[in-house]
């Protein structure tokens, strides 16, 4: 039986395998735009936790959740709240997203922007830099091990930081031999959209401490980050709890100060 995973990635390699661009000409124009913010390094920066703040429309599991946002004020307020980065959903079927969403909200701060989508075509990466993202997501359960490879390489080639997901310790094998430097560990899990909080606080002691670490999804509130910041994480990406929030950028300060 098909899980709700399997037909995201079956769509999307479904329009992939449609798209006949020549890679040569995309990776070209790639590499002729201008500098990438820093994503990774902007979670290096500063002390205690950083936050990668999300533009959500909706979500599979839970609906509409902020559907109408105007994603270039809550880029500006999430920049005020004292967010390192960016994530903003660009899948439009099952999130709602889209690349304007991308672009409004960059154009709106100084923050790095995570293209936050299914990422499964070499070309899929490319336009995750000509749209203006800063960082790729890579989903090592969404791919095969060559691929997750390939497509880093590629993605750091063209100048974009690469944050590569992972669940458990099989799929961290495979990211590191990608050589992956910037790791997040999602809670949910792709194939129920459950959230495991032992997850997260399990496999960080497992990453190797010269990675960026990340924890993904299911961060409800200051006691849930105070955890994995204990845990030895740098940043959290926070979705669904700030775009319901009424008062996004105060969010942000107290999970910031989560200790």
């Amino acid at each position: 039986m098909a899980t709700y995973l399997d037909k995201i990635l079956a769509r999307h390699r479904e329009v992939a395998a449609l798209d006949d661009r020549p890679l040569d000409d995309l990776i070209e124009l790639a590499r002729a735009m201008p500098p990438a913010r820093g994503f990774a390094a902007a979670l290096r920066t500063g002390d205690g936790l950083q936050v990668i703040s999300e533009i959500k429309r909706r979500s599979p599991s839970k609906g509409d959740l902020n559907i109408g946002l105007d994603p270039a004020e809550w880029a500006a307020s999430y920049e005020r709240g004292g967010a390192a980065c960016l994530s903003v959903l660009t899948d439009v079927e099952h999130f709602g997203g889209s690349v304007a969403d991308l672009q409004a909200s960059r154009a709106a701060c100084s923050l790095p922007v995570l293209r936050k989508d299914f990422t499964v075509s070499v070309r899929d990466v490319c336009d995750a830099r000509l749209m203006g993202a800063d960082c790729v997501l890579l989903i090592a359960a969404a791919l095969d091990p060559d691929e997750l490879v390939e497509f880093h390489a590629l993605a750091t080639s063209i100048g974009l930081d690469v944050l590569v997901e992972i669940h458990d310790e099989h799929e961290l094998v495979a990211a590191l031999s990608a050589d992956a430097t910037l790791i997040g560990v999602n809670q949910r899990d792709l194939v129920t959209f459950q959230v495991d909080h032992e997850r997260a606080l399990r496999m960080a002691g497992v990453i190797p401490d010269h990675a960026v670490k990340v924890a993904e999804s299911g961060v409800r509130g200051a006691e849930d980050a105070a955890a994995l910041y204990a845990a030895g994480y740098h940043a959290v990406l926070v979705g669904e709890t700030l775009v319901t929030s009424g008062d996004p950028a105060a969010t942000i300060g107290l999970l910031r100060g989560a200790r």
